[in-house]
């Protein structure tokens, strides 16, 4: 049976962890989305944090497409760069309806379209 959890241990939590992140990571731009990867160091697991941009109004809209992106992560892990931290930056003007849509802009960036 596959796993499809997402525990704390996959999670970035800390504000440290997303400043090393974003300070050290290598960055793929899509449109409306921006894959941040950084090396997790030896011995971690992956780990996946999501950054909503506030110029996207009202934070029941930004929680949202926070869950999405986690459901996203959650089902479809291999889509995602592995051994390392992951930061999915998201920016105004992304449509994310469903983690389908997500996975499909993840792929068409990691394949270097935009």
């Amino acid at each position: 049976m596959a796993d499809f959890s997402f525990p704390r241990r996959n999670r970035l939590r800390k504000s440290s962890d997303y400043a090393r992140v974003y300070a050290d990571g290598s960055r793929r731009y899509g449109a409306g989305l921006t894959l941040i990867v950084a090396g997790g160091g030896f011995g971690h697991p992956p780990r996946f944090g999501v950054s909503v941009h506030r110029k996207i109004r009202g934070s029941c809209v930004r929680n949202r497409i926070k869950r999405i992106c986690r459901e996203a992560f959650r089902l479809h892990r291999d889509v995602f760069p592995a051994g390392g931290d992951v930061i999915l930056a998201v920016k105004p003007g992304f449509s994310c309806a469903s983690p389908a849509e997500v996975v499909t802009a993840v792929r068409c960036m990691k394949e270097g379209k935009r």
